[in-house]
């Protein structure tokens, strides 16, 4: 269905592609080659750009602003085949180049697998997750791009997962997690605590050494909300939640990546709430970027 035009009412995407020195780039990761579960996540990318447009690229304030006028915002388009080795090998060097030029660069998965890559590509040395699960398994699937990680050397006393669930991981995940010195912040602290506070204590850790990659796992939330993340399940963070976690991180200019990752476009309800919370997600960020 077209859209309705208004020259008062401007819109979020249809971002120009990266022009010399930015604020903060868009890159699509339409992975999905190892996901555990089936996901047609690798059409996500593509739906988050149309979701975009139904939005406003508006903040009330006051004063109000223009996200589209504050920011200089780029759509970088996809990585083809970011998958396997190859892939990812195109990944990194994609978002190096993206990070030497942009403040922010905002993956767009894709699933979870990306998160590796992307966060390796950034070069950073602290991670905050947001994400039901520990994604510290073994082997190569969106099960582990955490693990992977701190086998590659991140320093896993600089990674903070929020939003960790009950009846979402297994006990051997959880003393992984705290064998390596990974600080937990469950997600009943994150009720009990509210968004702001917990933020503020994840960056104080992952910022520690320098910057900061941020994984957004849009299946922490309730599946209500995402019902398009194969993984979500009753009971998980609202999106007004994750929408005010997301915002407070990108509020931090250390953070100087972002992903959004595991909602599959194709299993998505009938009125598209998992791919627009996903736009949200991009919107927060910039948001956060732009009020920084």
């Amino acid at each position: 269905m077209a859209l309705s035009a208004d020259p008062l009412w401007p819109r979020a995407g249809d971002w120009p592609a990266p022009d010399g020195r930015g604020d903060a780039a868009i890159l699509g990761l339409p992975a999905f080659r190892t996901s555990l579960s089936p996901t047609g996540a690798h059409a996500t990318p593509a739906a988050v750009r149309e979701a975009l447009r139904r939005f406003s690229p508006t903040l009330l304030g006051p004063p109000p602003v223009d996200l589209n006028e504050a920011l200089r915002i780029a759509d970088a388009g996809d990585v083809a085949d970011p998958d396997g080795p190859e892939g990812e090998a195109r990944v990194r060097e994609r978002v190096r180049g993206l990070r030497a030029a942009s403040g922010l660069v905002i993956a767009v998965g894709g699933d979870n697998s990306v998160t590796y890559a992307t966060a390796q590509g950034a070069g950073v040395s602290g991670l905050i997750t947001l994400d039901a699960h520990f994604d510290l398994r073994d082997g190569v699937s969106n099960g582990s791009p955490v693990r992977r990680l701190v086998e590659d050397g991140l320093d896993p006393r600089r990674i903070v997962q929020i939003g960790i669930a009950d009846f979402a991981n297994s006990v051997a995940y959880a003393e992984r997690a705290a064998d390596l010195g990974i600080t937990v912040i469950t997600l009943d602290e994150v009720r009990r605590r509210g968004a702001e506070d917990v933020m503020i204590q994840a960056l104080s850790i992952a910022g520690t050494a320098g910057d900061v990659h941020l994984d957004i796992d849009v299946d922490v939330c309730d599946r209500s909300v995402a019902p398009g993340c194969p993984a979500s399940v009753p009971g998980g963070l609202e999106a007004w939640e994750l929408r005010a976690l997301v915002r407070a991180a990108a509020g931090d200019r250390r953070v100087v990546s972002a992903d959004v990752v595991e909602v599959d476009a194709t299993a998505d309800a009938a009125d598209g709430r998992t791919v627009r919370l996903a736009a949200l997600c991009v919107l927060e960020l910039l948001a956060g970027r732009a009020l920084a």
